[in-house]
């Protein structure tokens, strides 16, 4: 009793943060989905200026153009959204979706994964670069550049949503969560949005602006890859796996581990193999 009263004392407090940004009648507006249009427009935007600075591509040729970025938008918009409600669908709560299929179509009750929306953009990303005769591979450096802005947004709403938290904890920036019970636990969420979000930025800055890394394609997207699937890796060490599948092995194991270690292994082959070369200019 002692040590619960003590747990409970040494919390931070939720902070009252309406998930709910303004209801506009029956339509709400909501920092998770403001979360994603963030990060889709900052991701488009950084592209752009990427593909607008010659010096940071071989021979001074960006592999596209401006106008390019501005038409995968939307291809890059359907891939998160497809890909991410349909990976969440078969990787995480299949079971529910097959005795409700009309639950699947319910995209503002949450449930969203991060590895279908990548996979989601990556199928996009090929038919799209397929179109316009575009490197592949520095379509994939250019758009992940700036993909961690919009990770780290999405993972603040996921605190302000007051979901995804972490395993019960004894540190004094424990957070006790209104549906989490009586203890605090870890913010797991703002590890993800330092991690996923703050450091993987600043590192794929670094690559495309000090280190000239566009210059062989695939090292930036290997590096995204790679550095997403370790950062998650670590994370899910402090945070609870989702109720309907539990740990999957041994008290720790968890599907988000196991969704990511490919993203690791991927990610260093990526890299490893990357070679100086002038990607095909834009048509």
């Amino acid at each position: 009793m002692a040590d619960t009263l003590t747990l409970t004392l040494a919390a931070l407090a939720f902070p009252d943060i309406d998930p709910v940004i303004v209801q506009l009648g029956p339509v709400a507006i909501r920092w998770y989905g403001l979360g994603y249009v963030v990060g889709i427009l900052f991701a488009w935007w950084y592209s752009r200026r990427i593909v607008s600075t010659p010096r940071l591509w071989a021979e001074g040729t960006p592999a596209m153009k401006p106008a390019d970025i501005d038409d995968f938008l939307l291809w890059a918009a359907l891939g998160v959204v497809l890909g991410g409600r349909l990976g969440y669908v078969l990787f995480y709560d299949l079971d529910r979706y097959l005795s409700e299929p009309a639950a699947i179509f319910a995209v503002w009750s949450g449930g969203m994964s991060f590895h279908g929306g990548m996979l989601g953009v990556i199928v996009a990303m090929v038919l799209f670069a397929r179109t316009r005769g575009i490197h592949v591979w520095s379509l994939f450096d250019t758009i992940a550049a700036g993909v961690p802005v919009g990770l780290g947004v999405v993972r603040v709403a996921n605190f302000i949503n007051s979901e995804l938290w972490g395993r019960v904890t004894d540190a004094p920036w424990g957070v006790v969560f209104p549906n989490g019970g009586p203890f605090p636990r870890h913010p797991s969420q703002l590890y993800e949005a330092g991690l996923e979000g703050i450091v993987l930025f600043s590192v794929l800055w670094l690559l495309v602006w000090k280190a000239g890394m566009l210059k062989r394609p695939r090292f930036v997207g290997g590096a995204f890859i790679a550095g997403y699937g370790l950062s998650r890796i670590f994370v899910e060490f402090f945070r609870m796996p989702d109720a309907q599948l539990g740990y999957l092995a041994g008290g720790w194991l968890t599907m988000g581990m196991v969704l990511s270690l490919p993203m690791v292994l991927a990610g260093a082959w990526a890299m490893a193999t990357a070679r100086q070369a002038a990607p095909q200019p834009a048509q």
